[in-house]
Order: structure tokens, then sequence, then C-alpha cells
């Protein structure tokens, strides 16, 4: 390279005495690029787009081919003519925005912005998927010109979701409320996230009991436990507890003895690196990061770090959905494999098909570098940083590594062997015995890797039970979706792309569409509402196979297969017609939401109303503009004093909780929201409660009742008001 030999390239021949501009998208990315190609370069950051856009208007004419007017964004029209003034001072200009829709139109723009001021300097586009200096000098010494397809494709992504955003919101104002908005892509999420709450509201449990018994060998005296799993013959249905009790009592005292020993061996195989989505669920999964976290982490690293000897980007670009790796970081990674591990190193490097849908336009998410091992680096990075830099990592490298080999073996006791009452209790472990590429793990070990260990029997060994342990259950309905599952669903039903799957889960929060709740997207009354409407009113516009259709013509767009205008055309005609038929049809939902109440205004005397406001639902005084006096709505009777509870919030963190009204004279406070139902046992107020083992359930907030909630059981908690909504 042109670094290494001396010798110019030909983006600096052109440039001649000049120094070389090259803008890219962050300060932190303008550091360490900086810092690779030496004095004879400057390198600048535009902070994202500097022109879209205007906010204020819809800005698209319909009449001509939907073409944007785009502007410069408010704030950054120094920043612009800084660029501008310093390109003129320029050999050469190179455009160095993320390689993907985005940053293609952000280098568009940028192209154009430059040459209106001055046509002399040469313009020219590179591109690159990792921040190394080897990366950073050949995009340098290959230059290229500005995609147009790939620009045309987020002009349309843009038009379109302006179209469906400046159309519906509107609407929802004149209809619903002021201060409503709606997305094309958003409002399809909000609607798989409503219709999974609808399912598990809906869900009602069902008792069933499992039965466990410690066995004690009689020649080694070690004890081990064991689950029922046949009785009678038949695979065991219980019920109720005293089904339980009737099958411990039948087989008490009974002769025990091991009746099978089974051995299966399986072969597991390592994982294909990361891609964005996997990515967001496997940090979601496993460190409990918010995929919005996952990839400010991600930029980060990619970005570049300063680890002592200078910034370096430490991983590759993290918007991808493919798991191709390139030539050289595979034989980069299995040199490594080769001198830490050769025994687990295979004869051939692995190779991974990429998803149907899968544009694969990017390499796999991998480590710039496999010689910085994570523990090698961690004294450079932040907590986050390490952890997510790990998991990477390991991905990565496990990826190329040979599979691992694991044991399961399977005992079965029989009790009461031959008699009217025979059960078969079994004891199950798997352990590994070929590691494989489990060696490189640590933070994404898996459950066959912790394995668990058997006693040492032989088929026909006397054992006798030693003690029952009958166990209630509830079935659980469908889960709420998590960050992790919501972006795998919409990954399979080909909604949103890679870039895209964070920004959508946090347009929902940022509306209070949707809350998250022991790290469950839970849809707000706001949010269900707004669903409801889409979906009676708008159905292909939250329609996921129609969504995902769309995303398939903006690939069509990118490929030149596809006019963007056109694209447009077929869908907003039709589109346009229905929101001004449902203008004029649907009657105004205006002042519906405002609820009557027995509460008074402690300031004025009038009558308080129940409003949905923009953090939910809260009580407002009636005589409104003329008095302003608003409080939180009461959610249930404190079971001490009968005093109001209401929803509160921490300091510092702002962790909301439940408390008493007439506190410091109580005390009361909850950190399990009530819900609008009172308990019909004992008559305090139900809770819900989560927890790993049983998921979310309704419970009583007496800690001495039982109570199991039922849908015909339902009584509403007389004067609290709730929503049952977080």
């Amino acid at each position: 390279m042109a670094a290494k030999t001396g010798k110019k390239s030909k983006t600096e021949a052109k440039a001649g005495n000049k120094k070389i501009l090259v803008i890219v998208e962050s300060p932190a990315k303008a550091k360490t690029i900086e810092k690779y190609l030496g004095p004879g370069y400057t390198v600048k950051a535009s902070m994202g787009h500097l022109i879209d856009l205007p906010k204020s208007r819809l800005a698209i004419d319909v009449e001509h081919d939907f073409e944007p007017e785009y502007i410069t964004v408010r704030g950054r029209a120094k920043l612009l003519k800084e660029l501008q003034g310093d390109a003129k001072k320029a050999g050469t200009v190179l455009l160095a925005s993320d390689n993907d829709r985005e940053g293609e139109a952000i280098a568009w723009h940028l192209k154009n912005a430059i040459t209106a001021k001055t046509a002399k300097v040469p313009i020219q586009r590179i591109a690159f998927n990792e921040i190394t200096p080897m990366a950073i000098r050949d995009a340098v010494a290959r230059p290229s010109s500005i995609d147009e397809a790939k620009v045309n494709a987020q002009k349309a992504r843009r038009v379109l979701d302006r179209l469906v955003g400046y159309n519906l919101s509107p609407l929802l104002w004149k209809k619903v409320k002021n201060g409503l908005s709606a997305g094309r892509v958003q409002s399809v999420a909000l609607r798989l996230i409503c219709e999974r709450e609808k399912e598990a509201e809906s869900f009602i449990p069902e008792e069933y009991w499992t039965l466990e018994a410690d066995f004690k060998t009689e020649k080694s005296g070690r004890t081990f436990t064991a689950q029922l799993v046949s009785w009678q013959g038949n695979r065991p249905e219980l019920k109720s507890e005293a089904a339980v009790k009737a099958i411990i009592n039948a087989i008490t005292g009974s002769e025990a003895a091991v009746r099978d020993i089974r051995e299966t061996e399986k072969t597991v195989r390592p994982k294909p690196p990361f891609t964005t989505s996997q990515l967001q669920q496997a940090a979601a999964n496993r460190l409990g990061f918010t995929s919005r976290k996952t990839m400010q982490v991600a930029q980060q690293l990619y970005e570049g770090v300063n680890i002592g000897e200078g910034r370096v980007g430490l991983i590759t670009y993290m918007r991808t959905d493919s798991v191709r790796i390139s030539r050289f970081a595979l034989e980069e990674v299995r040199s490594w494999i080769g001198d830490n591990f050769p025994g687990d190193l295979p004869e051939r490097a692995a190779e991974y098909a990429p998803g149907k849908k899968a544009q694969d336009a990017h390499e796999a998410i991998r480590p710039t570098y496999v010689n910085y091992v994570p523990e090698s680096i961690k004294d450079f990075l932040t907590k986050d940083q390490l952890r997510l830099y790990t998991i990477i990592w390991e991905r990565f490298v496990s990826s190329q590594m040979n599979p691992a080999k694991t044991k399961t073996v399977s005992i079965d006791i029989v009790v009461h062997p031959g008699g009217s009452g025979e059960g078969i209790f079994r004891i199950a472990g798997t352990k590994i015995v070929e590691k494989g590429f489990y060696k490189v793990m640590k933070l994404l070990t898996s459950k066959e890797e912790k394995g668990n260990t058997l006693p040492s029997l032989k088929i026909g060994d006397k054992v006798k039970a030693e003690k029952f342990y009958p166990e209630q259950h509830f079935t659980q309905g469908p889960p709420r979706y998590t960050d992790a599952s919501i972006v795998k669903t919409l990954e399979e039903k080909g909604i949103g792309r890679p870039s895209t799957y964070a920004p959508i889960i946090s347009v929902l929060l940022d509306r209070y569409y949707v809350v998250r709740s022991n790290k469950q997207l839970v849809p707000t009354l706001l949010g269900r509402m707004i669903c409801d409407m889409l979906v009676e009113y708008f159905p292909q516009v939250v329609d996921a196979a129609f969504t995902a259709s769309m995303e398939s013509k903006l690939d069509e767009v990118e490929e030149s297969q596809l006019p963007w205008s056109e694209m447009i055309r077929k869908f907003y005609n039709p589109f346009k017609d229905r929101v001004e038929e449902v203008g004029k049809t649907l009657e105004s939902f205006k002042g519906s939401l405002d609820e009557p109440t027995d509460y008074v205004c402690e300031k004025c005397g009038k009558p308080m109303v129940k409003k949905l406001g923009r953090f939910g639902i809260f009580l407002a005084c009636s005589g409104f503009p003329e008095c302003r006096n608003t409080k939180s709505i009461p959610l249930a009777k404190c079971p001490k004093c009968g005093g109001d509870v209401v929803a509160r919030k921490t300091r510092g963190r702002g962790k909301e909780f439940y408390g008493c009204t007439n506190y410091p004279d109580c005390d009361f406070i909850s950190h399990f929201k009530p819900i609008n139902m009172n308990c019909p046992k004992c008559g305090q107020f139900m809770v819900e409660k989560y927890d790993k083992k049983n998921g979310a359930h309704k419970a009583c907030i007496n800690p001495d009742c039982d109570y199991l909630h039922s849908e015909e059981e339902e009584t509403p908690a007389d004067g609290t008001g709730g929503t049952g909504e977080e």
C-alpha cells in the first residue's frame, strides 16, 4: 500500500501538495482514522445528517414524482459551512460515511453541498467494513463514486415514512388526541406487542404438580434426586395435590431398583459469527442489554478505543445481516487457533450459509484483530465495552473451531416393580466429553458445558426412596416480548433491517406506546388504542406481510431493479384515498377518553376527571383552565390505613414504586403494580408479579393469602380507577 511502499496513491497524486479532506460521521471515528492516515490528511466529522427533510411540513412534491425538498438541518448550518470551507482548501475530498443506505445518503448530500460552493475539488467516496490501518489505507487507495441506487433506496424509505407519518399523525390529532404520531414500521411492531399482550391476558393458568424423590443407594449410601416420569405405565397427569399424595402413599416403603441406563452422544456445532439481530439477542439474554444500549456500545468499539498503544477499531461494522467473513480474517483466526488450540483446529475452515433475506453487504460482526484477546485489553475498556467485545470475540473464534461432543446418561428407577402402583423416576445428566469450541467460551457458556454429575449405578442396583417432594405449578401463557424476542420476530417476518431494529423499539418507548416492565415490552393503554384504530381502519399499514414486501421493494430499488418513485406511487395513491375517507367518516374520540370520577378537587371543589396523558392516566380538575390541579390516579386502597395507593418514583434513578398518599403517617409501599381487581378471598388488592419460575402472573398483595387468579372470579377493585397498564 501507499503508506508502506512510499509511493503515492491515486488519491494522493490528485491532491498534489494540498491536504486530502476525509469526512466521516463521528468525532471518535475521525480521531482513529486521522491517526492511521498521517499528516497528509485532515479528517472531519459531519455528525450524521447535515441535510434532511424539514420537520415542520410534508416537504414531498406528490404531484411531481414525490421529489423531496431538502434543507440544512436546524443548528447544522455552521458545521456545513466549515466543511465547505475545508473542502475549498483541500486537494481532494473523500466522503467516508458509513457503508449503508444512510451513510450513502449523507455522502450524496455532502457532495452536492460542496459542489455548490466549489466545483473544482475532486470528490470521491470511500467505504470500509472495519477501522484498521490496513482497511482505511486500502479504502483510500481505491476510491469510487457514490452509489446512486443506494441513495435512491434511502430516499424511498425516507419519503415513504414521511408520507405515512404526516398523513396518519394529523388524523390521530383530529380524531383521538393532540400530539400523537404513527410510524410505518413501528406500528407493525406495536401490533405484534399488543396482540401478544391480549393473548397473555386471555390465558387462564391451569394447576399441575410434579413429584421428585430423594433416593439412597444401598452400596455407597449416596443420595440423588429423580423425577417421576411414569405411573402405571402412563405419563403422570397430576392435576391436584390429592393426586400426588395418592401416588406417594402408594409407593412409600416399596422396593426400588435401577431398571435402565441409557447413554447418548451428541455433536454440538459452533454457531456462526454474529449478525446485528443475533448480537442484540445475545446481549439481551446474556448481558441484560437493551437493543439501543447494544448498538451504542458496539458503535464505540467500531469507531475506536484507546488501548494504550493508540486508538483501535476493535470490531467490524455492527449493522449487518451476513455471516460471511473475509479471507484475511479467516486466515488470521485459523492461525490463532492453531497456535493456542491446535487440537481443535478443523482441517477446513467452517462455512456458514447466509439467511434467505440477507443482503450480504457487510461481513459478520467480528473482532478486527483476534490477537486482542478480551483479557489482554480489559484495563482499557469500560465494563459494558468489555462484556460486549467478549461475546463478539468468543462467538467469532469459536465459529472456526471443532464441534464439541457431549454424553447424556439417563437412569430409570422403578418403584414397586410389577405392582399396580408401579412408578418410574428418572435422573439424567450431561457432560462434555470433547470440549472443542467451548474452550474459548466464558460469557457464552452453554448449559451443555456446565453439565451435572450422576451417581455411579448399574442395572439392578437396589435404592431406597428417602423423601418425596411434591411441587405445585401453573401453566404459563405466551410470554411478553422482550428486546431479544421482538428483534428475532421482526427479523423472521422480514420487517426492518439491521440498522432499524433498535430504533423501532426506542420510538415505541419514547412515544409511551410501550413501556419496559421486568425487561418485558408492555403496551400502554395509549399504545393499545392507537393499535386498535390502525388495525381497524388501516389494516394494510400494520400488516406484517405487507410491511415485509415494502422492505423487499426497497431492496429492489437498491439493486436498480425498481424506480423508487414508481414504488412510492403504487403505495401512496390508495393510501391517501383511504386517509381522506377515514377522515370524513370516522367519529372523533376526542373527549371520550375523559372519564368522570367521584374524586373532588381539593383546590376548587369541582369534580375531577380521568384523562389520558403523554405518560399515562392521571386525574385533572374539570374546572380547567381556571383550575390546573392534577394528581396521580389512585390505583388501590392502602391495606394499612385505607388511604390511596399511587405510583411514585425514587430519587436519583427514578425507579417506580407504589406507596400510600398518607405518607409519612403511613409507610406502606409495594414494588408490584396494583391492578384493577380486589382479591375475592381476602378483599385486599391484586398486583402483577414477575419471577423467572412463573413469569408474569397475578397475585394477592396479602402475603398470607394464596388466592390464584382465574377469569371467572375477577372482582373490580372499588374506587381504584386502575387500568392494569404499566
